[in-house]
């Protein structure tokens, strides 16, 4: 194992347990090292720090995944990984009418780089890096031996990847994968295109957002922008909706939000599905809503970009508080790693101020319980949701 020498100015992350080590935190790296090779990190001291594999000559030259100086890399490696994050979503997430969640969430189970998503008996697996791609044989060959899925896909097909000099893939990996998989999530079931859908076919990080969304829905006229497959369609109906309406720019996408809607043994003719740019549905709407969901796709792609997507945030939250009725409530998201917590209360409250009326919070949300973020990890910090009365 290639053994890499921190400056010791720069240990500090890594005794903190940042899982990024940048190039310029070495001494030096020899040539010659390849992406996923195991690196064990020292001080200029001597003493051990941490141990990860190499991914590239250039910014994140290390994502770290381990703290024990003896701990070899193998296919038991990844199995014990595995078989801890699973015992803690068994334990907290899984449960009957649940059966769907992410498995392994990258860098904060120790796994930088990799995506496991669980849907009923199939997996669904993202390779962000070139390092991590490299262990994909013994990564596979673990989550089966641990999870024994029926089908194991592949959906590789990412933006980031780019980053390493990386193509977009996707494909079978193991056993078979249905055209459609049907999962539960709080007692709801919901059809699932793992091969065509966005992300890896379902918004699991938004599990908890949707229950919450249902007490809200008594009685109420629902817009549901940027709908996807109706999951907060679904769960304002089984709170009382009198009426949905969906706005999606994928016409795929509400099919399969209408067969979930009746799926769940309600009645389709209750909605509305409107295939088209929700932006421009918000600008050109002259109904009333009592309750609006804004959940797009984010806004800032990258940091440049951030006072662009900014601009974007506010028009859409602004249009839709306009249409909100007196008291209404706005469950309004934003999945842009590049904008704080902070920065889109702010935003929100600017809207408030633009349109004259006094928002008032009432619950704030960021990622589900088995979307982990290690502490030290803000990085990984991205989904945030905030209801607020209007």
């Amino acid at each position: 194992m290639v053994t890499l020498t921190v400056k010791q100015k720069r240990i500090g992350p890594i005794v903190g347990c940042h899982p990024w080590v940048f190039s310029q935190a070495f001494v030096r790296i020899p040539d010659g090292v390849q992406p996923g090779e195991p690196v064990r990190l020292k001080s200029e001291n001597g003493l051990f720090l941490a141990s990860g594999y190499f991914n590239s000559y250039s910014q994140i030259a290390v994502r770290l995944w381990g703290y024990d100086e003896t701990e070899e890399v193998g296919e038991d490696f990844f199995a014990r990984r595995i078989e801890r994050a699973h015992e803690q979503r068994t334990r907290y997430v899984e449960r009957p009418g649940t059966n769907a969640y992410r498995l392994i969430n990258g860098e904060s189970d120790l796994l930088p780089g990799l995506i496991v998503d669980r849907y009923a008996d199939y997996l669904v697996v993202q390779f962000h890096t070139r390092g991590i791609e490299s262990w994909k044989r013994e990564i596979i060959e673990a989550l089966e031996r641990i999870v024994a899925p029926k089908g194991i896909y592949e959906r590789s097909d990412v933006a980031v990847r780019r980053a390493d000099g990386l193509d977009g893939t996707a494909g079978l990996l193991g056993g078979t994968i249905p055209d459609l998989i049907t999962i539960e999530e709080n007692g709801f079931r919901f059809l699932v295109d793992v091969r065509h859908g966005q992300k890896t076919g379902f918004f699991l990080d938004q599990r908890d957002k949707r229950q919450a969304f249902m007490k809200y829905t008594k009685d109420a006229a629902v817009l549901n922008c940027f709908s996807y497959t109706g999951g907060f369609s679904v769960y304002a109906l089984a709170g009382g909706a009198r009426a949905v309406t969906n706005v999606d720019s994928s016409e795929a996408a509400l099919r399969l939000a209408k067969e979930n809607i009746m799926l769940n043994g309600f009645d389709a003719g209750r909605c509305e599905f409107i295939c088209g740019d929700a932006k421009a549905y918000l600008r050109d709407c002259s109904e009333t809503f009592d309750a609006i969901v804004l959940d797009p796709p984010a806004f800032i792609r990258d940091r440049r970009k951030q006072q662009e997507g900014i601009a974007g945030y506010k028009t859409i939250n602004e249009r839709a508080v306009r249409i909100l009725s007196t008291n209404g409530i706005l469950a309004t998201c934003s999945c842009s790693t590049h904008l704080s917590l902070a920065e889109f209360r702010y935003l929100v409250s600017e809207v408030g101020g633009r349109t004259r009326r006094p928002l008032k919070l009432l619950e704030t949300y960021t990622h589900g319980i088995d979307h982990p973020r290690l502490v030290s990890f803000t990085e990984g910090d991205y989904l945030k949701c905030l209801f607020v009365a209007g």
